[in-house]
C-alpha cells in the first residue's frame, strides 16, 4: 500500500509544502544566481529515471560557461562559481528537483538518478536501481554520498530497491537533514564533480 499508493500521494504534498516554505530562499538564490551567472539560474540535463525513461532534471546552476582561448569550456573546478560552492555545500542546488518529483519524473526518496551514459555500462545487478524512482536523497546519499566507491553506492541504491518502506525512508530524511546540517560527504570547495563511472566496479 505505501509503495504503490501512500508514497507518491506523500512525495506531492511535502514537495509542495517545501517549496512554499522556502519560496523566499527560492527567490533570493534566483537573482543571486542571476547575477552571478550572466542570467543563467538553472542547470538542466537528461537523466534516467524509473524504467531508464529520460526525463530532464532541474539544479540551481552552479557552474558559469566560461571558456578557454580554444572556445573549450574550462574544467568543472574552474567554472564553479563562490555562490556555486556555498549552494551545493549547503545542498541548496537540489531545491528545484522538487518540481521534478512534483511533476511525477522523481521522488524525495530513491536512487539519485545519474547520466545516460551509464547506462550501457550497468550490469543486471546494477540495473535495479531502475526499478523504483529516482530520488533527491536516498539510501547512498546517507551512508557517504559522494565520499564512497561507485561499488558501494550501488550495493546501497539496490538494497533500498529491495527494501523500500515507509520507516526506511523516514529514516533516510532524517539522516539526510543530519548529513545536511553537518555538510558531511559533500565535494570540496575544489571538486566540482564526481569521478565518472567506467563500468568496471
Amino acid at each position: 500500500m505505501y509503495i504503490k499508493y501512500i508514497k507518491t500521494i506523500i512525495d506531492f504534498v511535502v514537495s509542495g509544502l517545501i517549496i512554499v516554505l522556502l519560496l523566499p530562499v527560492f527567490l533570493v538564490l534566483v537573482i543571486w544566481l542571476l547575477i552571478a551567472n550572466n542570467g543563467k539560474v538553472f542547470f538542466i540535463q537528461k537523466r534516467p529515471g524509473k524504467n531508464e525513461k529520460i526525463f530532464k532534471i532541474l539544479k540551481f546552476k552552479t557552474m558559469n560557461d566560461k571558456r578557454d582561448i580554444n572556445g573549450l569550456l574550462l574544467s568543472d573546478a574552474e567554472r564553479l562559481t563562490k555562490i556555486g560552492i556555498f549552494i551545493r555545500k549547503t545542498s541548496l542546488d537540489e531545491i528545484p528537483q522538487l518540481f521534478n518529483v512534483i511533476k511525477g519524473d522523481m521522488s524525495l526518496i530513491g536512487p539519485r538518478p545519474l547520466l545516460p551514459e551509464y547506462l550501457p555500462l550497468y550490469n543486471d545487478f546494477q540495473k535495479q536501481r531502475h526499478n523504483v524512482k529516482p530520488g533527491i536523497t536516498g539510501w547512498a546519499q546517507v551512508n557517504g554520498r559522494n565520499a564512497i566507491s561507485w561499488s558501494q553506492k550501488f550495493e546501497y541504491d539496490v538494497w533500498y530497491v529491495q527494501n523500500r518502506s515507509f520507516i526506511l525512508d523516514l529514516k533516510i530524511i532524517i539522516k539526510t537533514i543530519q548529513k545536511v546540517v553537518k555538510r558531511d560527504g559533500i565535494n570540496s570547495a575544489n571538486t566540482a564533480t564526481t569521478e565518472a563511472f567506467d563500468g568496471k566496479c
